[in-house]
């Protein structure tokens, strides 16, 4: 999942084939739920599938994010990509599921701005800061802030921490629907927010403005991984693990970073790695519903 949780209306499920033959050759064809079918890099990728593989991909495209999951578990799709493992483990606490993660993308550092100090220690003591108030982006705005030095979480914190877990701060945290915090910043209401990658963009936040971003390589950004899912019998199909792994080739990722404006931060965990980190982030999930 690129950086923002989107909210969004109608789950229209629009399947777009972006391969050469489009399976009528014969060639075994892969389903695959994503949220940008659109982007010129899928088509990139269908035709490499089809070059090196004698796959033909057909995307099927969602635009409402709580769709492809259970597409996956009802078989209408083969593989998904468009979460992070974060967003993956909460679907598998709340839906009591196992699907898995095959193979990583990428991961988008999630920015703390201020158009007015240069770095998170100029903040004047007590400075109002925003952080989105989604389930997503609340954990990930604190961990920003306590890699940053402002605020210290309850046990080191989690993907599932909220407010009510700061133990101590510099600075005063107030949590904001993720479309608002670029504004608040611009308006002057806030010193300092945490502003997703897409609502900056929209903003117009320069680059420049972005005084701390969180560490792509941290224990803390793994949860943030964005994924190629399968579900849980499926986690071995070699087809499939290639597909995976097709995402890194350069002309694929040379698109993915022309369409999300160099942002992103390509990872090749092992599909083992990404399991064991989806277990522990589940562990997490579990115990944030108690």
């Amino acid at each position: 999942m690129t950086a923002a949780a989107v909210v969004v209306v109608a789950a229209v499920v629009v399947g777009l084939v972006l391969s050469l033959g489009g399976g009528s050759d014969g060639s075994k064809t892969i389903r695959v739920g994503v949220v940008d079918a659109s982007q010129p890099y899928w088509k990139t990728y269908a035709d490499l599938a089809k070059k090196r593989l004698g796959v033909t991909v057909k995307f099927v495209n969602f635009n409402d994010y709580s769709q492809p999951n259970p597409a996956l578990k009802e078989k209408q799709l083969d593989l998904n990509e468009f979460q992070h493992i974060q967003y993956l483990a909460n679907y598998n606490v709340t839906a009591h599921d196992d699907l898995q993660p095959i193979g990583a993308t990428a991961v988008y550092p999630l920015p703390l701005y201020s158009l007015k100090y240069d770095n998170p220690a100029a903040l004047p003591a007590g400075a109002k800061v925003a952080i989105p108030n989604d389930a997503i982006n609340e954990a990930r705005g604190l961990l920003v802030l306590q890699a940053a030095g402002q605020l210290t979480l309850k046990d080191g914190g989690t993907a599932f921490s909220t407010t009510a877990d700061i133990l101590t701060h510099r600075v005063d945290v107030t949590t904001l629907d993720a479309s608002q915090t670029a504004g608040a910043l611009q308006n002057g209401s806030v010193a300092a927010a945490i502003v997703n990658n897409n609502y900056a963009t929209s903003a117009k936040l320069p680059t420049s403005r972005a005084i701390f971003q969180d560490d792509p390589g941290s224990s803390s950004a793994a949860p943030y991984v964005n994924i190629f899912v399968a579900r849980k019998a499926d986690v071995g199909d070699q087809t499939y693990l290639k597909l995976a792994a097709l995402y890194h080739d350069p002309a694929v990722e040379k698109g993915v970073q022309q369409a999300n404006g160099g942002t992103a931060v390509f990872r090749t965990t092992s599909a083992a790695d990404l399991q064991a980190e989806l277990a522990t982030v589940q562990k997490q999930a579990e115990a944030a519903k108690k």
